[in-house]
């Protein structure tokens, strides 16, 4: 089994450390000084839809996209824990690198929690920006954060476990100098009504993205003023960081 398809259910209660409201608070920060005013903004890979919820419920209209049905269900059914008053985020099922909008056009675009690294072919990640700054509305601005080199290497031959009454979650992980992979193998285990455990196994794979080859896709897709920093936050990143922020600007001019 690959992707979300058992994990998906369990994701929030084993997400404790996303720190989604700070997030949230970051995106904003970044949408000031846009070209544009920023009041669509599509989220790419947006898993279980918490930073689209949290953007919707700040009054922006949201498009988010994930290419797990099992995730987006997980997103579509916090609307019931929503307040209401405002537009519920457009849920839509597509793999990144077949981003299609149609006639729609965000004001910025965001993706959280190394969704990037999930692209593990060059071709779909160059495919998958080319997408978002056609999709980008003329001095818009593009957010992202990537797990870096660093911490794969780091995290290479380690184990990990994650838990909650639910739900008990053990983590191997395996990084690939060569081939620039790192593979999480999944083992979860949630509780049954009556008491019991069931067990269920995935495979994840996330590719290490250098710096200098972000930039240039970055370029190559017709990005400028592309600059990266510390997660959450705009200073620079240290050399050991374990994650990258990453901000892109779509050049101002006509509407495609």
């Amino acid at each position: 089994m690959s992707g979300y398809e058992a994990l998906a259910g369990s994701y929030d209660a084993l997400m404790t450390d996303g720190s989604y409201q700070a997030r949230a608070d970051f995106l904003e920060r970044c949408f000031q000084g846009s070209a544009v005013p920023v009041k669509t903004v599509l989220d790419l890979g947006c898993g279980t839809g918490t930073i689209a919820w949290m953007l919707a419920e700040r009054g922006y209209e949201v498009i988010a996209t994930d290419a797990s049905g099992e995730m987006l269900t997980q997103a579509m059914g916090k609307a019931a824990g929503c307040p209401p008053g405002f537009p519920p985020p457009l849920f839509v099922c597509q793999p990144m690198e077949r981003l299609n909008l149609g006639r729609r056009r965000a004001d910025a675009v965001v993706s959280t929690l190394d969704s990037l690294n999930y692209l593990t072919r060059e071709k779909d990640l160059r495919e998958t920006l080319r997408r978002v700054c056609r999709y980008l509305r003329p001095g818009g601005r593009l957010v992202f954060d990537v797990n870096t080199p660093c911490k794969f290497r780091r995290m290479d031959a380690q184990m990990y476990m994650d838990e909650d009454p639910g739900n008990f979650c053990v983590w191997r992980t395996f990084f690939s100098e060569k081939t620039r992979i790192c593979t999480y193998q999944v083992d979860l285990f949630r509780r049954r009504g009556d008491g019991a455990w069931d067990r269920r196994f995935e495979e994840h794979r996330q590719r290490a993205w250098e710096w200098e080859q972000l930039r240039g896709f970055l370029t190559d897709a017709g990005f400028t003023r592309i600059r990266r920093s510390g997660d959450l936050t705009l200073r620079p990143p240290k050399e050991d960081a374990d994650r990258w922020t990453v901000l892109a600007e779509k050049p101002e001019g006509p509407e495609e």
